[in-house]
Order: structure tokens, then sequence, then C-alpha cells
């Protein structure tokens, strides 16, 4: 267990209870907050008049809580009978504010009162100003460390408390909080003041209040009333978040066996909005393309994307909200179970979205994470706000819900059910562990969960499992660290304990394989050997030749679209790691060329990407684009022309393939790409949303000036953000070197949304064509690139230089933000310099096989 713990505080009868650290005493614990607002949404400021309830452990003469960029004003505390009046000392590197008093605070319960006031920061955290086309709003995002942003508070998970939260604003403006309104009073001509009821116990971080003009979609659930609220020109796009919202509650009511623990459900669409979504009590946030949804232009995928993010942040409420983690270093469990849960209600809303090929998707993107030279623990330390911002990585979401996923795959799913159930039950409205969490698994199961959890949890890393060929049904498994390196070799002497779950005609048949070296595991009789069913495991696998031949000619019959997936990932993820040839890759990508599943071509697809961009020199580039013609043009016409009756999965096939032979300069696709575009434009409604995104996107990658104006015009239409989003993404498609330096040149200007802007420095980064001269741009415009980085975005785009594969880069990519060093970052940079070195080994490893390949398959 890696969290820390305070030290014991001096037994002195008037002693001062500070902090430890960046972490705040546990002799003085808060029991309720008392908070009334006035926000003024014109000069950016608020007003805050707060009193929080205490319990003090031992007499004090000075209390320490959480504060940053708070002007306090009066302070004072109610004790013992009398009146104190404070004084405030400022820590701004540790975030808190002591206040001192003249005279001993005596042990037991007590008051304090504080007036302040602070500002409505443009940098999307704390209480912040969010700005449409017409006016401003005042929204907040808490997480991880920003209530203090907010109000003086104990800003720590496990300090949780009840809040009567009270905003008074102008009179046209309305206030959306996590609890629901109880009162709504004049105060005066022009103002008047909205009371919420009371919250039950929750942590500060999870409080919030809006206020604005938002409008509102409403519908109910088990007796919930639900509603999606949005800026007012949004209104007509919110109906699908309803409706989803109250598929979900129901789905969940029923899975936690717990009713929803709150009296109302509003989901809110922000237009400036760092995170996806954000899983306040009773109050969802959102950035607007995670909960809008304009019937006439969305395209599946986003549906399924929207649908997703809803289940996601709804599954918060209960674990997370309701039930919230210690402390920061337990995070993984929060979001790993989350993205793991989400999938269920997802897919029971609409199968044919394909939600467990997204899944497997999503494994595979935890395990390359977890690969790198250097990954962390999922648990690891987080005792300051900027290491605590670094823990939402993909560990904490995919590597954790990947291992749930697993964990659930063996003991089963009713059975993981009722432990999620009996882990709630037993610590609602408090605090827990993950050891709370996977005893409680493992008593209900009588299965190891623990051993499991532990080796998966306090080790890093991707175990690699080698099986021999099967004898007298049994195979000997060794394992050892998986790294996406040739030239990393495991030296950790790492082992885990996981369950091993292999194929049959019928159910899975799961063994469970020890923390050692070397193990003998019983397979059951069948016709290939695949120790991945369900594609579940976290875990890459090596066969012998022979098993691995008759799995291949096997994969189209016997196995599942996601195990298909996870098959062609783990062999793309074996050569990257030298262990397998790209022409041995390739052959496998070529066998599986007809299968019409857009899941498993999108991940074969991926990788001949990767290839073309990693591997491949220009006249190899050539030569693969000839063979993607030959191979997927049939394919492609199979499809046909599309039609209103086409599956999700068609429509997403058809595109992937156009986008495919686009890039692979197919110009009948090219000059078709330019052909839908025109239609939509006359009538949004001719055109499938899904193969219209693919087309604009060959349209722009092959566009001109003329093309590239009309993209950004596009881009500035706030009424559908859906469209304008991906119009924005499009201008960084463009391949003309003047039209990349106006891409740059506006996303640094100021009038692209600081939630946007780094997206556009990062897709240039990350291409080809564009990344030398966009490297350049940022060295050369580092005051203007950085004035548009948040608290997290600027951490992106330092990681997007890991999309470089030679080492004159990469070392002015490490001197570089050496002397200019970027927030929350240094994870990133760590991992972009590793991708580099990867990419080097990779080309150099395998460049001469690719082109012998092509030369024997390549006419």
């Amino acid at each position: 267990m890696l969290q820390k713990t305070l030290l014991a505080a001096a037994c002195l009868s008037m002693a001062v209870l500070t902090a430890q650290a960046q972490r705040l005493s546990t002799k003085v614990l808060p029991s309720h907050y008392t908070l009334a607002l006035t926000p003024d949404l014109h000069a950016a400021t608020f007003h805050g008049e707060e009193t929080i309830d205490i319990t003090l452990a031992q007499p004090a003469t000075a209390i320490t809580l959480n504060a940053i960029e708070i002007r306090f004003g009066t302070v004072s505390v109610i004790a013992g009978g009398q009146t104190l009046p404070g004084t405030v000392s400022l820590n701004e590197k540790d975030q808190q504010a002591t206040l001192a008093f003249p005279s001993t605070v005596p042990a037991g319960q007590a008051h304090l009162k504080i007036s302040y006031d602070g500002i409505l920061n443009n940098e999307l955290h704390g209480f912040y100003l969010s700005k449409s086309d017409k006016r401003n709003y005042a929204v907040t995002q808490l997480e991880a460390t920003d209530a203090r942003r907010a109000f003086p508070s104990f800003d720590e998970p496990a300090m949780k408390a009840t809040f009567d939260i009270s905003l008074s604003v102008d009179k046209g403006d309305n206030v959306i909080s996590n609890t629901n309104v109880v009162s709504d009073t004049p105060q005066g001509a022009e103002k008047h003041t909205i009371t919420f009821a009371r919250t039950p116990k929750m942590s500060t971080y999870l409080v919030a209040f809006l206020v604005g003009d938002f409008e509102c979609q409403t519908g109910s659930a088990d007796g919930i009333p639900i509603r999606a609220c949005a800026t007012p020109d949004k209104l007509g796009q919110l109906q699908f978040a309803v409706k989803t919202a109250e598929f979900v509650l129901h789905y969940y009511d029923t899975y936690f066996g717990i009713k929803y623990p709150m009296p109302k459900l509003d989901m809110i669409g922000i237009p400036d909005f760092e995170a996806g979504a954000m899983e306040n009590f009773g109050a969802i946030t959102y950035r607007e393309t995670a909960i809008l949804i304009d019937p006439q232009t969305a395209t599946e995928g986003q549906k399924a994307q929207v649908a997703a993010v809803i289940a996601h942040e709804m599954a918060h409420q209960w674990f997370g909200d309701m039930v919230t983690m210690q402390w920061w270093d337990n995070l993984w469990l929060n979001e790993g179970f989350a993205t793991w849960l989400e999938h269920k209600p997802v897919n029971a809303l609409n199968s044919e979205w394909n939600i467990p090929q997204a899944a497997a998707e999503e494994l595979d993107g935890a395990l390359n994470y977890d690969a790198g030279r250097v990954t962390r623990t999922i648990r690891s330390k987080a005792d300051t706000p900027d290491e605590i911002n670094q823990q939402g990585d993909e560990l904490s979401y995919g590597k954790a819900g990947g291992v749930l996923a697993m964990v659930e795959n063996y003991i089963g799913e009713e059975t993981f059910r009722q432990g999620v159930h009996n882990y709630l039950q037993a610590h609602m409205f408090g605090n827990a562990t993950a050891e709370d969490f996977w005893n409680a698994q493992t008593a209900n199961s009588h299965k190891p969960v623990d051993k499991i959890m532990e080796s998966l949890i306090a080790q890093p890393g991707v175990p690699l499992l080698e099986f021999s060929v099967a004898a007298g049904g049994k195979t000997e498994v060794r394992q050892q660290r998986f790294y996406l390196s040739s030239s990393m070799k495991d030296t950790t002497g790492e082992t885990w304990t996981l369950p091993v779950c292999f194929k049959t005609a019928g159910a899975p048949t799961c063994e469970l394989l020890g923390a050692k070296s070397t193990s003998t595991l019983n397979v059951p009789a069948a016709p290939y050997l695949f120790a991945n069913a369900a594609a579940k495991g976290y875990y890459r696998t090596v066969y012998a030749p022979a098993d691995y031949a008759r799995l291949v000619a096997h994969a189209e019959t016997g196995l599942t679209a996601p195990e298909r997936i996870v098959m062609l990932d783990n062999q793309w993820a074996l050569v990257r790691a030298g262990k397998v040839k790209v022409g041995d890759f390739l052959d496998l990508v070529t066998a599986i060329g007809k299968d019409q599943d857009s899941g498993v071509q999108a991940s074969a697809l991926g990788s001949v990407g990767s290839i073309r961009e990693r591997i491949a020199d220009d006249a190899d580039r050539d030569k693969l684009a000839s063979w993607i013609r030959t191979t997927y043009l049939p394919l492609y016409e199979t499809l046909g022309v599309p039609s209103p009756s086409d599956s999700p999965d068609k429509k997403q096939l058809r595109a992937q393939l156009f986008g495919l032979l686009g890039g692979a300069k197919d110009e009948a696709i090219i000059t078709q790409s330019r052909e839908l575009v025109g239609e939509f434009m006359k009538d949004p409604t001719s055109v499938d949303p899904t193969l219209f995104q693919a087309a604009t996107a060959v349209a722009a990658t092959n566009g001109d000036a003329a093309f590239y104006e009309h993209v950004l015009q596009a881009s500035k239409n706030t009424q559908n953000p859906q469209m304008s989003e991906q119009a924005l993404h499009l201008l960084a498609y463009f391949k003309d070197p003047e039209l990349v330096t106006r891409t740059l040149d506006y996303a640094t200007s100021g009038q692209v949304r600081n939630q946007d802007s780094w997206i556009l420095l990062a897709i240039e980064l990350q291409k080809r064509m564009s990344r030398v001269q966009t490297w350049q741009y940022v060295q050369q415009n580092w005051d203007k690139v950085k004035a548009q980085f948040t608290t997290a975005s600027g951490a992106y785009v330092v990681g997007s230089t890991g999309a470089f594969c030679d080492a004159t880069h990469r070392d002015e990519v490490k001197s570089f933000f050496a002397s200019h060093p970027v927030p929350s970052s240094n994870r990133s940079l760590q991992r972009a310099v590793d991708q580099i070195n990867d990419c080097i080994e990779l080309h150099d490893s395998q460049e001469a096989n690719l082109k012998n390949w092509l030369a024997t398959n390549v006419p």
C-alpha cells in the first residue's frame, strides 16, 4: 500500500493543527459547509460567505485548510460559547491557509466563519468563466484539487461533509447545483437567491454550481427526475442524452442493487470544458461534444461515444461519489471501474454499436501504454497537486478497467456484481480503499481475487506468457515482463497471478497461473490453442509456431470479433518488441483481409498505418499504397452504395475503407470525397454522416486554400458542436505548408477555445508531413503556444512530440523542454522520448524485412 500517511501530531494542549507536507491534519475534520456565493459574471469575480462546522480532536490556536486564489476578508471561529477573530497566513506553494486565533480553541465542535472573494478564472478549473457567443457563464470543475479555488475547504477526498449551498445571481439567470432547489427568493429588483437542499456526505471535489441561462430537456427513471441542460441554442440536441440517461439509471439501479443516491440527476453541457465530463454528485458536467447529439448529422460512432461518456459518469454516482477513494493514489479504482462498467449499459442500449470490439481496442491501448520502457504501478505516489493531476492516465482508466474485466471474466458476472454490491453497501457515503474492494470480491467468490489484484496493482508492466506445444492435456507456461522495445530485457524477475482462459467449443475453461516463472496448466481439448478466450486477458501471448499456424487457420471461423482483435493487436505488439517479423504480420493482415467486422479491420489497418509511418521509406509507402488498393478495394466494393438499412457496423466499415483507400491515393475515392462534400453542403441529410466524416478527411488531406477557407468557416459554426469540432480538427489535415502555418497561427491566436487549441498542435505534431514544421513553430513561438495551455493540455502537446522517429529530434525535444518546462508533464516527456527510441529501434530492425515482403507480394 503506497498511500501516504500523516505523521502523528504532538499531543500538546495548544497544538497548531496544520498540514504535514501538503496533506492536512486529521486532528480537525469538517462535517458541514454552508456556502453563500455571489458571482459577478461581468467583472469575473465572486464573493463568498462560508461557515464550516468542524470537530477538533485537541485544543488548538490555529487551523490549516486549503485555499488558493482566494482573498480572505473577516475570519472567526465560534467554539465553547465564544467568538474568536482570526488572522490568515497563506502558503501558496502548498495551497493552504492557516487561520490563527488569539486564544485556544477548545477540543470538540466549532464553527469557522469566513468571508472571502475570488476570481472567475479562464483556466477551466475551480470556479471559472465559460463563454458562448452571446454571454458569460460561471461554472465549476473542482477535481482533483480545485475546490480550494472556489471556497476555503478541507480539500481532501476522505474529509467528507454535507453542504448547504445558495447563490445570489442576476434576475435572468438560473443556477444548477448538486441537489434540488428548495427556494428562490428575490433580492431587490436585479437579483435573486437560489437555495439548494442539503447534500449527503460527499467530497469537496464533487461539489458543483453553474450560473447562466441554461435550458433543459427533462425525463425521469425509477422516480428520479432527469434533466439534460445546455445553452439555449443547443436545447434541441439534448434529447438523446435524456433518453440514454433514463436507460442507464434504471440499468444501474438494477445492477448495483442500490437505488440512485441523489434526489435528481442533472447533466450540463458547458461551452468551455477541458475534460470529456465530470461526475459531480447529482450534477454531471460535460464538454458540449460529449452530451449533444444532432440526430440529422451525428454518426453512429458519435452516438455511441456520447452514450459511453454518460454511462461512465453515471457509474461514478455510485462508485466514486457515494463511495469514494480514501486518497488519490486509488483514483485508478474509481476510473477503472467506470471505464469497465460503461460498456455494459451501452451494449444493452444498442448491441449494433459493437461495444465488445471497442473494449478490446481499449485493452490494447492500455497494454501498449504499460509496456513502455518506463511505466508506473497503477497505484503510485500522489501527494502534491502536480502528482495528483498526473494520475489520470491510461493506467488509471484502461489498465484498471482491463484488470477488472479480466477478474469478472474469471469469477463470473453475477458473482462479481454481488461483490460490487457488497462493497458499496458496506461503505455507503463513506470512503474506502482498493483492498476493501478486492477483499469483498475475494470473500464473495471464494477465489484469490486479492492475489490477482495485488500482483497487477503493486507491480508495473505487462506479463508475457509463452506457451509450449500442448501435450497430454497440459502446456508449460513461462512468464516474464513484456516491453514494446527489442532492446529492453526483463531483469525485474516480476511474475503475476493471472487467470488464463482457454477457448473451447463451449464455455471458456479458466486456469489460475501462479506467480512463478514457469508453470504447467491444464488445457482443454480443442482444434487450436487460444489462451485469451473472451478477449479479457491482461497479458500478451506467444505460441509455438505450429499452434500459431492452427490459430490463424481457425481465426475467421472459430474466434469472435473481439478475440480476432486481440490476436491482431497481440501480433503487432510482438512485431514492435522484435519478436515477430513485420512481413509475417502482414501475412496475418492479408489472411483476414475479407473480414467484414469494422472493429477487426480497424485494428489491422491501424497497424498497417503504423508500418507506413514508422518503418517504410517513400518507395515502400508507394508499394504499400498499391497493396492496400489491391487488397481492400474489392472489399469496399462488396459493401455497395450506402443505404438507410445499413447496420452501424457496415456504415463504419465503409467509412474506414473509404478513408484507407483515399490515403492510398485511389483517385476515384479522392474525387468521390469532393463530390460527397458538395452534396452535403447542399443537403446534409443526403449523405450518411459516418461516410461524410471519412470523406471530409480525404478531401482535406488533398484540399487547397479555397477548401481550407470553407472548413475554417465551418469550424466557427457553434450551433452544432460536433460538426464544429470535426471541422476544426480537419484544419490540421491539409498538407500545404502555408496552410499548416495558418492552422498553427490560428491555434495560437486566442480565437480557438483553449479546451481545443492544443488538439490542433497535437495533430500537426503527429502527422509525418507537418511534424518538423510544427516543431520548429512551437520552439520559435513558445510564448504564444504555452499561453494556450491549461492544467492538463500542455502535457498532451509535450507527449505528441513522441511521434518523431530520429535521434536528432529526440535530443531537441529533451533539450527544449528541459529549458522550457511544462507543468504536470514530466511523465509525458519521459514517455515521448521512450516512444522515439522505440520507433528508431522498430525502423532499424524491421525495414529490411518490410522491403523483402513488399518485393515478394507487390508487383
